[in-house]
């Protein structure tokens, strides 16, 4: 089955142990839930600890590595957009929010009054990707949908993000997030979006102050530097092939632009994770 993975975590890192502690991304969801061990998780080049309770997800083309302080022990699972098409064709796994707009946190610690439930929906995935029934495909679906719930439920309760009860500001902070992935390459300004939502900027720049207390240039910008990073960390091309990728007009103004917003040079970043 390559549209979805289901294993033991110190399984899954015996088979990937040249690549776990290196910086690099994947094309599909990912979900883990830690049950022993300690450490960080770095999503996006930012940092998160690892502990008994917490659970990490990743998005298709997030840059992530672990590294580990003592022996970890969990469940991990992964699927591809297309295998969770297979059921829930109406609904955008951005419903849920650890999976929804990239202002949301990839992680959160579960109460240890909820682990023995969420543990046994992990186990449950686990032994039928392992057994060949018929309708595997489907029950592991099921199992993973449910997962996504319960972890919804208490993301939801746990983190303070106005944001997630959906509202007319989030759907149009929402549209907006599509709209600079799609743009940010060729459009690093606000009055481009602005433009492209049918309102004005400073309509704009106050929704997103208020749902996200960040200006729009922020968001964009914010893209910008996600996407010069990955470039840097995963390319094999030089810094000004990188500057060209991201359609500045030369190096100098991208290095000048990266600096700016992260206080250093691309070239120092570059050499951060050599």
């Amino acid at each position: 089955m390559n549209e979805v993975y289901v294993n033991s975590f110190s399984r899954h890192l015996e088979f990937n142990r040249c690549l776990i502690d290196k910086p690099h991304s994947h094309d599909f969801y990912l979900c883990v839930l830690f049950l022993e061990g300690t450490g960080t998780h770095e999503v996006d080049f930012k940092t998160y600890r690892i502990g008994p309770g917490r659970v990490f997800f990743l998005k298709p083309g997030q840059t992530h590595y672990w590294k580990f302080d003592t022996k970890p022990e969990g469940i991990i699972f992964f699927h591809s957009q297309a295998f969770y098409n297979l059921r829930f064709l109406g609904h955008s796994l951005s419903i849920f929010p650890f999976y929804g707009s990239q202002q949301n946190p990839p992680m959160l610690k579960v109460p240890t009054s909820e682990i023995p439930v969420l543990q046994m929906k992990f186990q449950e995935a686990i032994a039928e990707y392992r057994d060949n029934r018929m309708m595997r495909e489907i029950k592991i679906l099921g199992l993973i949908n449910d997962i996504y719930i319960q972890l919804s439920r208490i993301y939801a309760s746990q983190i303070d993000l106005d944001h997630i009860n959906y509202t007319q500001s989030t759907a149009l902070l929402d549209r907006l997030e599509i709209l600079i992935d799609k743009n940010f390459k060729e459009e690093k300004l606000p009055k481009f979006y602005a433009e492209q939502l049918n309102i004005t900027t400073k309509h704009l720049n106050r929704v997103v102050k208020q749902t996200v207390n960040k200006t729009t240039t922020e968001l964009i910008s914010e893209r910008v530097v996600l996407e010069a990073k990955r470039l840097i960390v995963h390319s094999k091309h030089n810094l000004a092939d990188v500057a060209y990728a991201l359609e500045f007009s030369d190096y100098a103004y991208f290095s000048k632009y990266f600096k700016a917003r992260t206080g250093i040079t691309p070239k120092a970043f570059q050499e951060s994770y050599k």
